[in-house]
């Protein structure tokens, strides 16, 4: 049975332990982690998920290029994709902007280069013949930043949202670590 799941919510919210718990349900399940390592606080984030994760889980590290990912994973009864925002960082980091001063062209550039990859995501989940686990951050109901990678990263990731949420089956937030089904 095809089914796309999308969890949303701030931080520390409850997200990742919910998507997990629901993927638990499911013998084959492949972890597509998409952070990278940069910093020491990310490697300790990193191995506190790993942790988490029962033993017979595949876990694939794919900072960019999860559709590609996603098809690879065809013998999997179930994928949990852990962060599509943190990929929208990797992509906002890797095109090559100015973040200081960004122009006009280069926030077209950076919104279409992230909804390239969340349209290949969409196609890819929908696609799939198990389940598919998403997890994102809610950032909308927040501050505004005062910087334009914050603004920018804010703007592009409640559109990436919004397209996973037209595709889903059902979407979930978490609130507090409590989780309200908002669609499905």
């Amino acid at each position: 049975m095809s089914e796309v799941i999308l969890v949303t919510g701030g931080a520390r919210s409850g997200k990742s332990r919910m998507a997990e718990k629901m993927a638990s349900r499911f013998k084959r399940v492949v972890y597509i982690a998409t952070a990278v390592p940069l910093d020491e606080e990310m490697k300790q984030r990193i191995q506190r998920h790993k942790k988490r994760r029962p033993s017979g889980w595949a876990t694939v590290e794919k900072n960019r290029g999860l559709s590609a990912a996603i098809a690879k994973c065809g013998d999997a009864d179930a994928i949990l994709v852990d962060c599509i925002t943190v990929m929208i960082t990797n992509v906002l980091m890797d095109i090559g902007i100015d973040w200081d001063h960004p122009n006009s062209a280069d926030l077209e550039k950076a919104e279409s280069e992230v909804m390239k990859e969340i349209d290949e995501i969409c196609a890819a989940a929908v696609g799939f013949t198990g389940c598919v686990i998403l997890v994102t951050n809610e950032v909308g109901m927040s501050l505004v930043s005062e910087y334009p990678l914050g603004r920018a990263f804010r703007d592009i990731a409640g559109f990436a949202n919004q397209r996973l949420a037209r595709i889903c089956d059902s979407v979930y937030l978490m609130i507090s670590g409590i989780p309200l089904k908002i669609k499905g």
